[in-house]
């Protein structure tokens, strides 16, 4: 089964700092769940940024949906076709009110304002987000925030989904919801996740960033 998206040997510093990456690599096959773990630093974020164009690697290779993606026009196809949902909200929210800001996607790919607002219900509604159509994003609560983000990213209709600590400041109860939308939802993942719990309910795989690289972690030592 061919890759959706591949890295190999990534290496990324930010200017007067030592490497984040140092040779990452990590494919992602389709209906995978594939979970990213490692300390806080090690560059998890920064690598979810590379593999949609966002950040540039220093030496190594993205390839997405079979092509090889190097310059900035390489990844207009990756980035509508992968939904990236970032850990903090507020950075993804900016329109006035939810159904706005979830219709964005679909109107900037260029469908028209019938059939966005359309893709808007159609999503709300299969997020159970519907109460929350016509309110003011910025009175949100952090979870509400969170849903709504996802809920911007699927009116895209992504064939992938990166999720960066989507439990992050979430309720049990909020998290439990989320955990049912992401069980549902087609698309491959690929998730940095703190949260064991959620991991353990979610992915399918997990994948340990440490020192740069990327590796299966190690079994946990159980008592005799």
């Amino acid at each position: 089964m061919s890759a959706l998206i591949e890295a190999a040997d990534l290496h990324f510093a930010y200017p007067q700092r030592p490497p984040v990456l140092a040779g990452a690599s990590l494919s992602l096959s389709p209906g995978e769940r594939l979970a990213i773990t490692g300390p806080n630093g090690a560059g998890k974020s920064t690598l979810l940024q590379i593999l949609v164009g966002l950040l540039r690697p220093q030496a190594g290779q993205v390839r997405a949906f079979g092509a090889e993606r190097c310059e900035e026009a390489d990844f207009h196809e990756v980035r509508r076709r992968v939904g990236l949902v970032f850990q903090d909200p507020d950075d993804q929210l900016f329109c006035p009110t939810v159904a706005e800001d979830v219709a964005f996607g679909p109107l900037n790919l260029g469908q028209s304002r019938t059939d966005a607002l359309a893709m808007v219900d159609q999503v709300l509604s299969q997020l159970d987000l519907t109460s929350l159509r016509d309110r003011v994003t910025h009175k949100l609560s952090g979870g509400e925030k969170r849903l709504v983000s996802l809920a911007g990213v699927l009116a895209m209709a992504p064939d992938v989904l990166l999720l960066d600590e989507p439990t992050n400041a979430l309720d049990e109860e909020t998290t439990a919801r989320l955990i049912e939308i992401l069980l549902e939802l087609p698309q491959a993942m690929l998730i940095v996740s703190h949260d064991p719990h959620f991991r353990r309910r979610v992915v399918t795989r997990t994948l340990r960033l440490r020192n740069g690289v990327l590796a299966p972690p190690e079994p946990a030592c159980v008592p005799i």
